[in-house]
């Protein structure tokens, strides 16, 4: 812009579901130019999925932000990137069918975010979620959503009051994790059990944080999810 009066507004989003379906919400955090984190609200969404969480997050988001000004929005969810990056235009076109002749899922959700950002300059980024050196905004934005799903409790506030986030990934409380637990990144075996791969989708583990695809995971309890929880599960 002229006189570098507006420059790009960065921002995250993200959605959480305790139980995929279960108790969900939605939550964004609006930073500034340099990410600096200005202003966040999240919002609960009863009982719901992740994707639901995830896209709403992203409609309330856009639905909050200056269509004027240019938009860099950070996210953990390939399915919200790649539904309003990849397959919007083949929906549309198909009248809102999949390549296999379905009803897309969610809509009226994806609809209105499709509405929200014409005539927009807006970039999606793919952040992984729940890394120790992650994007500090996608962490403020998780931590939210997963707040507002857990007590059902819509909340917003500025820079003041910022979410914190939670260690990744956060150990059982009660229970010490040995310091070697991650850092050693090998397979971890017990009896020839336990073993782990990359996750091929992201997903939740039973301690309710995501995992994203790539990610390291093994069985916990009788579903998949980060290998320190594992121990603490058995």
């Amino acid at each position: 812009m002229i006189g570098g009066m507006v420059e790009r507004v960065i921002a995250a989003c993200d959605g959480a579901a305790k139980g995929n379906p279960g108790p969900a919400a939605w939550a964004y955090v609006v930073a500034d130019g340099a990410g600096a984190p200005q202003r966040w609200e999240a919002g609960p969404l009863g009982h719901s999925t992740n994707n639901i969480g995830e896209l709403t997050a992203l409609r309330q988001l856009l639905s909050a932000t200056d269509p004027a000004v240019p938009l860099e929005v950070r996210l953990d969810s390939t399915y919200t990137r790649d539904s309003v990056t990849k397959w919007l235009k083949g929906w549309k076109r198909n009248g809102w069918k999949t390549a296999a002749g379905k009803p897309v899922a969610n809509q009226e959700l994806i609809q209105r975010i499709d509405e929200l950002l014409e005539g927009r300059d807006v970039t999606f980024v793919y952040v992984p979620a729940h890394q120790v050196d992650g994007d500090p905004l996608n962490a403020i934005a998780d931590k939210a959503a997963s707040d507002a799903a857990r007590t059902q409790q819509a909340a917003a506030g500025t820079a003041a009051d910022l979410p914190v986030p939670d260690p990744a990934p956060a150990p059982k409380a009660g229970r010490a994790r040995p310091a070697s637990a991650s850092a050693s990144g090998g397979t971890a075996k017990r009896g020839g059990t336990s073993r782990t791969l990359a996750a091929r989708f992201p997903g939740t583990c039973p301690c309710s944080r995501a995992y994203a695809k790539g990610d390291k995971i093994t069985k916990v309890g009788s579903s998949w999810g980060h290998p320190e929880c594992a121990a603490a599960h058995a």
